[in-house]
């Protein structure tokens, strides 16, 4: 005889049978455990997805604004000495001009690039701003209302959808 069938034997005997299974009660409240753990993970993941979409679709449309950024970087200071052949063309102690097919090339390129989003930062007159500007000198303000303000622009900055590409560089009164 096994030992098995000795035990059961004994338990028929004492009237004991040992519960090898859970009641229904306790199956059912533990299944029911299980589901509510399962249930909150299935949430978690799905939550922690959706995230990980809105950031994903975030940052693409983010590199889609500023995807020709550098290139737009690169072209600022052709940008810059074409404002500066327009200022001396209409200085009119100079004999310079700047001729109608160069200012259309000029109008054209400003165009192009407002169109990529590129602004250009308005300084002259405005209050000092150190995340804005960069200050190249300080001049004696010709007024007091003139101090902490721009005086003179060196070098425009520039915004490109919304965000800074390149810091003005300033005179500021003191």
């Amino acid at each position: 005889m096994t030992a098995k069938k000795t035990t059961e034997e004994a338990e028929k005997k004492s009237g004991k049978k040992k519960s090898k299974k859970p009641s229904a009660k306790e199956e059912i409240i533990e299944l029911q455990a299980q589901v509510a753990e399962q249930k909150d993970k299935f949430l978690r993941l799905y939550a922690e997805f959706e995230n990980y979409k809105k950031r994903t679709m975030k940052e693409r449309l983010d590199l889609i604004k500023t995807a020709g950024q550098e290139t737009i970087k690169k072209i600022l200071p052709v940008l810059d000495d074409f404002d500066r052949a327009k200022q001396s063309a209409e200085d009119e102690s100079t004999n310079e001009q700047f001729s109608d097919g160069v200012l259309l090339v000029y109008d054209k390129l400003h165009s192009t690039l407002k169109a990529q989003g590129l602004i250009v930062m308005e300084t002259n007159g405005h209050d000092f701003d150190p995340e804005l500007h960069a200050a190249i000198s300080e001049i004696p303000a010709s007024s007091e209302e003139m101090k902490g303000k721009i005086i003179d622009t060196v070098e425009n900055g520039y915004y490109l959808n919304d965000k800074i590409i390149r810091h003005a560089k300033v005179v500021v009164g003191k």
